[in-house]
């Protein structure tokens, strides 16, 4: 049995596998500017920071950027270079907002209608998991 093109098959897929994964970065600490010089730099590009944390070795920074999007951004704490961006809307990840949108915009009915239908015999019980 021939070995050889399973086992570089194998090989191939792991390195590619490992390239695709590094999306951290690897700047050493002792040249890492301080996350209020970043905060300023934002700040004067228009956006209003609410948080700067280091995540996976990045400045994770979230705020609205000057288009007034809420934004979730990684940057190399050395050079402050954008790694990713991120709208908070792209995804479905930050459900809290959504309820506290809806919360806010929608006001329940005082006295909800039940059908007179005779199919509903009083309020249902909803159970969330």
């Amino acid at each position: 049995m021939n070995t050889k093109p399973i086992v570089l098959g194998l090989s191939i897929l792991l390195l590619s596998g490992a390239s695709l994964a590094d999306d951290d970065c690897d700047d050493p600490i002792s040249h890492w500017q301080p996350q209020e010089t970043l905060r300023q730099q934002l700040e004067a590009d228009g956006w209003t920071v609410f948080r700067i944390k280091v995540d996976d070795g990045c400045y994770e920074v979230k705020a609205n950027d000057a288009n007034g999007n809420r934004v979730e951004a990684s940057f190399a704490p050395a050079s402050f270079d954008l790694m990713e961006l991120e709208r908070e809307d792209d995804d479905d990840d930050d459900d809290h907002d959504d309820d506290e949108y809806r919360s806010n915009n929608q006001t329940p009915a005082a006295n909800p209608v039940m059908p007179s239908n005779g199919i509903v015999k009083g309020r249902p019980s909803v159970t969330v998991e």
